[in-house]
């Protein structure tokens, strides 16, 4: 049972905890007679499937989630500088934000780049703003998250390049690219090629990670933007899931076996501010992903079974009206992320309405978590809210509804399908409206804004992005470009472009391509002469 393994696997977990004025604290618990707990159908125990409860047997108690703070703006000389003061301050792990032109495959001197270099992350054009980006940040002890999608095979690669040249072993490598390519159809929009192409710059990033980074997670499906987008709390996970099931279909059809690459996806999903449906919401997740990945896809390993998942406050609910009033939000946000299970966890800063965070609110986000993990109390024994009638109804409800919603899309052929249809773009712009026609009726409260609204407005430094950084940029590439082996670069754009015309693998060819000091943009170039580009249908 689950006290065994909570034995067996931790015996850290087994010194005493107690809480603020002494009293002891279990590390788990259960009905008396744990047999009321052991089927498919009831929460059962931590680190048991269909893990309702969550996927390890001690949960926080062994170990706490990673605090990876999302960052990147500017350069990669300034990001470099925010990263290691987080990580100096106490944060676990990167997590990489890239400018739009990054994301969309668009070096920094293209003329659809004006304006954007290095406002919402990074400007990441080659080779050597990746070595800038990540110098003397130790790749082999560190777990980093990269949020890109289109892009992702190639920015995985420029890691794995820096990670080589600092000697690193690849196979001790560990972090998570986003890679979820289908929901920037649904919900995102920074797609470059058709989906189908897409997809297979998916199957072919696990398929390579597989052999080459085997601790990497080669996606993570993300629930976050769709949420973000207007999505309810059952259309997240019905929509992320579904989508998740689309990429294993994929995988699987590419000659991979579930329990290869299972254990390497991951899942993203925003804590949004109403907590207890926010925490029923993620149980519900992991129950209903456990029992997909084993009864649709046969799998056998536990570990195919367990949905990790990354959780982000949620972007949406900051206002710029009392900005101040966001740190209680993103709290509130946190805590129901923290016992709803995550495994690593980013909080949002007050600012955010307004800029990109300064240091300070980036700090104070940080602290968030801290307080958190080492005050609150909710670390201290596993799955706090397991047995509440209101969260266990709920987690039920969500389950229950969410899986009415993939068996309508099984029932239109698929998520490709239903994407293509418009169907789930549909349905989350349906929620949107009416999630935005209860707030302008006073029928949804948002502080500050239609209820406990002031006159007097407080004013807060905010972090301003320097427009000389565009042109250094610029520069920077164009530079690099003059002083390159002109004549390797174009032979490995060649080989990348000859394979995507095959069925070969890409990710050999791209590593190459970026050790040569081929563009971000150039490599996108190459796959778009033969992919095309991806022009999304309007209908008026």
């Amino acid at each position: 049972m689950a006290e065994r393994s909570i034995k067996d696997k931790d015996k850290a977990a087994d010194r005493p905890f107690t809480t603020l004025s002494g009293l002891p604290l279990e590390r788990l618990y259960a009905p008396e007679d744990p047999a009321a707990w052991a089927s498919d159908e009831t929460p059962g125990f931590p680190g048991e499937f269909p893990y309702t409860r969550g996927i390890h047997p001690t949960m926080y108690r062994g170990r706490l989630w990673t605090m990876r703070q999302y960052a990147g703006f500017g350069t990669a000389a300034e990001s470099n500088r925010r990263y290691r003061y987080l990580l100096n301050q106490g944060q676990t792990g990167l997590s990489v934000a890239f400018d739009l032109p990054t994301q969309i495959g668009l070096d920094s001197d293209n003329p659809l780049s004006r304006g954007e270099v290095g406002k919402v992350g990074v400007a990441i054009d080659s080779l050597e703003d990746m070595e800038t980006l990540l110098d003397s940040i130790p790749l082999d002890r560190i777990s980093t998250s990269m949020t890109i999608n289109a892009t992702a095979a190639i920015l995985l690669a420029l890691y794995v390049a820096v990670a080589k040249k600092q000697g690193a072993d690849l196979r001790r490598l560990s972090g998570t690219i986003q890679n979820d390519i289908l929901k920037e159809y649904i919900a995102r929009g920074t797609y470059i090629y058709p989906a189908r192409p897409a997809l297979r710059l998916v199957t072919d990033t696990f398929a390579w990670c597989n052999v080459e980074l085997p601790e990497w997670n080669t996606i993570s499906i993300s629930g976050y933007h769709i949420r973000e987008a207007g999505a309810t709390a059952v259309q997240e996970v019905a929509f992320t899931l579904a989508d998740a099931i689309a990429y294993v279909d994929a995988a699987r059809k590419a000659g991979l076996d579930v329990d290869q690459f299972g254990p390497r996806l991951s899942f993203f999903f925003v804590a949004q501010t109403d907590l207890l449906e926010e925490v029923a919401k993620f149980r519900a997740a992991r129950r209903l992903w456990a029992r997909i990945v084993r009864d649709r896809f046969g799998a056998q390993n536990p570990r195919s079974m367990m949905l990790r998942f990354h959780s982000q406050t949620a972007g949406s609910a900051l206002t710029a009206q009392q900005p101040e009033n966001n740190i209680v939000r993103v709290a509130i946000q946190a805590l129901a992320a923290v016992l709803g299970g995550c495994q690593s966890l980013h909080c949002n800063a007050l600012d955010e309405a307004l800029a990109l965070p300064t240091e300070q609110s980036a700090l104070l986000a940080l602290r968030t978590q801290q307080v958190l993990a080492a005050e609150s109390g909710v670390t201290n024994t596993v799955d706090p809210v397991g047995g509440s009638w209101s969260i266990e109804k709920l987690t039920g409800e969500i389950e229950m509804r969410a899986e009415e919603y993939i068996a309508k899309i099984d029932a239109m052929g698929g998520m490709l399908r239903a994407i293509e249809t418009g169907f789930v773009q549909g349905e989350i712009q349906r929620a949107a409206y009416e999630y935005q026609l209860a707030v302008e009726r006073d029928e949804r409260v948002v502080v500050g804004v239609n209820r406990f609204t002031t006159e007097e407005q407080r004013p807060i430094s905010l972090l301003r992005v320097d427009p000389e950084i565009e042109r250094a940029q610029v520069e920077r590439v164009q530079a690099l470009r003059a002083r390159r082996n002109a004549e390797a670069v174009n032979a490995a754009l060649a080989e990348v472009e000859r394979r995507a015309r095959t069925e070969e693998n890409l990710l050999p060819a791209i590593l190459a391509a970026v050790e040569s000091y081929a563009t971000v943009g150039e490599i996108s170039d190459a796959l778009r002469r033969v992919f095309g580009e991806y022009r999304e249908s309007v209908v008026v």
